[in-house]
């Protein structure tokens, strides 16, 4: 049993407040009509054990939640694309969460990245028209 609360009646949203797609993507969830549950990593501490829910959730490995272009990665790690471990990928979203690639939506067992603000329009679409489309 994972951590995470999968309520098929509330979205969950995982999102940084600090960046324009977090900041957009809580925008349109909140105009959502739904319940939802926002949460701000930026103020928030997300464990290790609910980053790896969420990337095993989505069927993605963990490294693939951290951008490595953002400029606090690239300080402690350099300009050259890393290859770390499961435990080191994790180390790094609990201690930067402002190196979070994308905004993360949750409903039910649907794991969803957001890209871009307008895949939420996206995924409430195929939500409210009932079909199951697998996110990656």
């Amino acid at each position: 049993m994972g951590v995470i609360s999968k309520d098929k009646k509330k979205i969950t949203l995982y999102y940084n407040s600090e960046n324009s797609i977090g900041q957009q993507t809580y925008a349109y969830v909140e105009a959502a009509d739904e319940s939802i549950l926002a949460i701000d990593i930026s103020k928030t501490k997300v464990t290790g054990t609910q980053w790896a829910e969420i990337a095993h959730s989505m069927k993605e490995p963990v490294g693939s939640l951290v951008n490595q272009d953002h400029p606090d990665f690239k300080e402690k790690y350099g300009e050259e694309k890393v290859n770390l471990d499961e435990h080191d990928w994790l180390r790094i979203l609990e201690k930067s969460p402002s190196t979070l690639a994308f905004p993360v939506v949750i409903k039910g067992d649907r794991f969803i990245p957001i890209q871009n603000p307008s895949d939420f329009v996206k995924f409430m679409d195929d939500d409210s028209a009932g079909i199951e489309k697998p996110y990656k």
